[in-house]
């Protein structure tokens, strides 16, 4: 086992993966506000430390950090950017795999100035599709990137047709804030669940899929590229009654008074769906994902590129394919910056760091010895 100290933020399905993961060649510890969360991972995982630490607090996140190689953060969204940088200003490299709302990018100066190392963005989607777009764009002249991905119940079930393996506030700020895509060259907006296609896969049949906000990064780091889309694939009928839920203000953030209660029908929402979202104990899921570019090669010669992935919840380990597929992302990051494949100072959402030969290939092929197989294929068109 490596000497390496690592510290991974957040004990839910996606962190207690990812710190599983990597107790297998350094030497984690596992932080989170919920202690009895993160002391059921080490009954499964005897090597991990665990540590109760609120991230919110600074003076404690900053001392958790004292002795510590790199961290890894896996905490919702809507904490994300205020650890990110709190972690930065405490001049800590970072692997971050938060779906945060704000622009992640906005810290590279801070990033430089500490000389840190900052792995934005590094889970499925966004993500490994980023690393795909940044490989190719530095080997060929695109044109067009669009990611479907979706990870899904096993079993479709009524009402809802879905289960989140992770935070539901982070499932409804998907579909909820604004689409930002690229039409023709132009930066476009429009609100979520958009541009609704039924696309058949393989294992699946016909899957739903439609706008959501995740371009992110590339639209600042990949200006040239005059066609780019994010879609989130579900099963047919749900987006329909997300539309309702939308329509009916269940997702407001404004106060409403209930016998002289102020409550926010967002946190009402939210409180509900995370029973009614729940994974259970064994419950298995899917993880499907389909990522398209297209261009020309070197040659001059118009050419598309598909990767394709249908990955399944492991019975072996019991592990959930979304917490396969986005942990095991941020394991190869964590795991290729320790063993000194980069060590490049700032930001850097995984379509820059994608760029360079050796991390494609050992996040590839991380993912592989994994189980989680990526099939690529290439046609002229």
């Amino acid at each position: 086992m490596s000497g390496n100290k690592v510290i991974v933020f957040g004990s839910g399905m996606v962190g207690s993966a990812i710190a599983a993961d990597l107790s297998k060649k350094f030497r984690v510890t596992l932080a989170d506000i919920d202690l009895n969360r993160a002391l059921k991972v080490k009954e499964k995982n005897p090597g991990i430390e665990i540590l109760q630490l609120d991230v919110n607090d600074s003076m404690a996140l900053k001392s958790s950090l004292s002795s510590m190689d790199l961290v890894v953060s896996a905490v919702p969204g809507f904490l994300g950017f205020k650890a990110l940088r709190r972690v930065i200003e405490a001049g800590m490299s970072v692997v971050d795999i938060s779906f945060c709302p704000e622009n992640t990018l906005d810290l590279n100066s801070l990033a430089i100035e500490k000389n840190v190392t900052a792995f934005v963005d590094s889970g499925i989607a966004p993500g490994m599709d980023n690393l795909f777009l940044g490989y190719h764009n530095k080997r060929m002249e695109i044109t067009h990137f669009e990611c479907l991905v979706g990870g899904l119940p096993k079993i479709k079930k009524w009402p809802f047709y879905y289960k989140a393996p992770f935070s539901p506030v982070d499932v409804i700020e998907e579909y909820t804030r604004p689409v930002t895509y690229i039409e023709d060259g132009k930066r476009t907006e429009c609100e979520p669940l958009e541009d609704s296609e039924l696309i058949e896969f393989r294992e699946t049949g016909k899957l739903e899929a439609f706008l959501t906000d995740g371009l992110r990064s590339i639209i600042s780091t990949m200006p040239h590229i005059g066609h780019m889309k994010e879609k989130t694939l579900r099963y047919p009928g749900h987006a329909d009654l997300i539309r309702a839920l939308k329509a009916g203000g269940f997702f407001s953030r404004e106060q409403v008074n209930i016998n002289g209660s102020k409550v926010t029908p967002f946190e009402v929402t939210a409180r509900i769906l995370l029973d009614a979202w729940k994974l259970e104990e064994g419950e298995e899921d899917i993880t499907v994902m389909r990522v398209l570019i297209k261009g020309k090669d070197k040659s001059g010669k118009s050419v598309e590129v598909i990767y394709d992935l249908f990955d399944e919840y492991s019975k072996e380990t019991g592990t959930t394919s979304m917490a396969r597929t986005t942990g095991y992302t941020a394991g190869a990051v964590a795991s290729l910056f320790l063993e000194g494949y980069f060590s490049d100072k700032g930001i850097f959402p995984l379509e820059i760091a994608g760029e360079h030969e050796d991390v494609f290939r050992y996040v590839l092929d991380y993912h592989k010895s994994r189980g989680v197989i990526f099939r690529m294929s290439e046609k002229a068109v």
